[in-house]
């Protein structure tokens, strides 16, 4: 959606991209250095997902995040941004039990970040939530496939939307759409179920592990920029080595420190 005149992504710059088969750029962002360098790169849009857990917080998964640990998460990206679209992640817990609960989480992020949207997790599950949040104004990401809130549901890391499980799928796919979301996010399913669901939506479908016929694409930062540590998924292309470029300047740092090398005189102020 690389537009150098867009002065602002809007949920209508979503759907006339897919209507223009123009490709939806989007990454993950959880302060404000890395949202102001995606945002003059020419991002469309930043997530700020419940994936701090793992990559801000040091959980295991994505479980135990709440609204008060990704508000100022959120803060920081929206108020760094000129450009981009930022949807701020709906934590595990915090829109289960029905509308009202989600029309309040959302009410949170959009008075206290200046987020421009918020995502949550599930289709058909979902779709009343969905419905409930977009009929107050606030435009909805959805996202179905593998739902990483559900990981212990669906058995961990499982790839969806197998054989006859495309069908439930696109029922998914079909409740967001129908409930107002403005885009899907299609996470961990095969390329053929996600090009069927692409070509049956009207609205975006956004995807992560889920093969290049769709119409827009997301990423973990850390991951695509080689910071993680471990195992990195399949669908991932890393585009730099991040951790080995800053463990090489630390490492000359604390050298230098021990030496005595630094700082030198460059460094120092004179009388």
């Amino acid at each position: 959606m690389a537009d150098e005149a867009l002065k602002r992504v809007r949920t209508r710059h979503f759907q006339r991209a897919k209507e223009n088969g123009i490709k939806i750029t989007g990454l993950t962002s959880y302060d404000q250095l890395t949202a102001g360098i995606f945002d003059e790169a020419g991002i469309d849009f930043l997530l700020v997902g419940d994936s701090a857990g793992n990559n801000v917080y040091g959980y295991d998964t994505t479980l135990p995040v709440t609204i008060d640990d990704l508000i100022p998460l959120a803060r920081a990206v929206a108020g760094a941004v000129k450009r981009a679209f930022v949807v701020a992640d709906m934590p595990f817990g915090s829109y289960e039990t029905g509308p009202d609960e989600a029309l309040h989480t959302a009410f949170r992020f959009m008075k206290e970040t200046a987020a421009h949207a918020v995502k949550l997790e599930g289709g058909v599950r979902s779709a009343e939530q969905i419905r409930r949040i977009v009929s107050a104004g606030i435009p909805v990401m959805a996202h179905i496939g593998f739902t990483p809130q559900s990981e212990h549901g669906l058995g961990g890391h499982v790839i969806q939307g197998r054989g006859e499980q495309v069908e439930q799928l696109l029922a998914d796919a079909r409740a967001v759409q129908d409930a107002g979301a403005f885009a899907v996010v299609l996470e961990m399913v095969p390329a053929e179920a996600a090009a069927r669901v692409t070509a049956e939506l009207r609205i975006p479908t956004i995807g992560v592990g889920a093969g290049p016929h769709v119409d827009g694409q997301l990423l973990v930062w850390t991951d695509w920029a080689g910071f993680t540590k471990g195992r990195i998924p399949k669908f991932v292309k890393q585009y730099a080595n991040l951790r080995e470029t800053l463990t090489d300047a630390v490492t000359a740092y604390r050298t230098d420190v021990e030496a005595g090398s630094y700082p030198g005189p460059e460094h120092s102020y004179e009388d």
